[in-house]
């Protein structure tokens, strides 16, 4: 296979820097552009840390021109923003990772209800393929557009799935308290997440209207047939990066926690990034990686699932090339361990 030359649109946030150093050291891909349009100049201006690893310089290049200079594109354009590119991305030529949220939810009345804006492109939403490998591997290769999933997302569905497709959990009493460093609210400055606002404080945020809620309902009923509801309440920790999912869900069934644990290990036997653990996982452990780490716990008469990622990385970042390794026939761990 030769090589694939790719283009990350949106290049100065935390994610795309993730994005464009596992690029950096894949051996199929060249990284031939970086867009912006607000910043010019060498990319590594931006972006110190990629010094001496590309000389590549920032653009604002039409779709069109990208189009001529790239196979392949991740969008790392905010919500909005990233539907009204990727249209013109396709007839481009391009094959898309979207990172944004904009073609996740299957609805466009939901789109609208959750993202307060009318979506532009809805005749793709009800065929765009949900790019969590672990649940659409399959349909994956053949796509030229991938949803990429979000963060506290991965974290919930990849917790929960073993247990909505087994039947041996409610469905819809479904608690999920989640915690994410500060890089999950992105690199544009902002009063919350300004140093002495959020340093030695944590606190909740999107209470009961967490923009993640439906896209997590909606993944889990799809793949356990059954309708899936969560009371989803994130909080905002003084941390760089990681995400720590504990979720509360009602049995159906008595069982063990050597038993759940076993269930989950067998539901993710083939699984390169999806490790079950007996130790109560930790963002550390998981940090710069694109692991989750999953275990479970029995706790009066109550299942307790606790989920670790990396928000940048399995998060965003690594499940993007994971994406674009299956699209293009590449092993899916390919630059992705480390």
């Amino acid at each position: 296979m030769g090589r694939i030359r790719v283009a990350v649109q949106g290049a100065t946030g935390y994610t795309a820097l993730e994005l464009m150093k596992i690029l950096l050291r894949h051996p199929g891909v060249d990284l031939v552009a970086a867009t912006s349009r607000s910043e010019t100049g060498l990319l590594s201006s931006v972006h110190p840390s990629l010094y001496g690893r590309t000389s590549i310089s920032m653009s604002n290049p039409t779709l069109e021109e990208l189009g001529e200079q790239a196979d392949a594109c991740f969008c790392c354009l905010p919500h909005v923003a990233s539907m009204e590119a990727v249209p013109g991305l396709l007839s481009a030529g391009l094959r898309v990772v979207d990172l944004s949220a904009d073609y996740r939810l299957r609805d466009p009345g939901v789109y609208e209800e959750w993202y307060k804006h009318v979506h532009t492109d809805p005749t793709r939403l009800g065929s765009t393929v949900y790019g969590l490998p672990e649940l659409y591997r399959d349909q994956i290769p053949q796509q030229d557009l991938i949803a990429n999933p979000g963060c506290y997302t991965s974290t919930s569905i990849l917790a929960l799935a073993p247990l909505t497709t087994s039947k041996l959990i409610e469905t819809e009493s479904i608690i999920i308290d989640a915690k994410s460093g500060v890089s999950g609210a992105g690199r544009t400055p902002k009063v919350g997440t300004l140093y002495s606002e959020c340093n030695e404080s944590i606190s909740a945020y999107g209470v009961g209207n967490h923009r993640h809620t439906p896209e997590i309902e909606q993944v889990l009923t799809d793949v356990s047939g059954t309708n899936v509801r969560v009371l989803f309440t994130p909080h905002l920790t003084p941390m760089d990066r990681g995400i720590l999912a504990t979720i509360y869900a009602i049995p159906t069934e008595t069982k063990s926690e050597g038993e759940l644990r076993s269930l989950y290990r067998e539901y993710y036997a083939n699984e390169p990034f999806v490790r079950v653990v007996d130790h109560l996982p930790r963002t550390k452990d998981v940090a710069f990686t694109n692991y989750c780490d999953i275990t479970v716990r029995v706790v009066r008469g109550r299942v307790l699932i606790l989920a670790a990622i990396d928000n940048l990385i399995k998060g965003a970042a690594g499940v993007a090339v994971q994406n674009f390794n299956l699209m293009y026939g590449f092993d899916e761990t390919t630059a992705l361990i480390v």
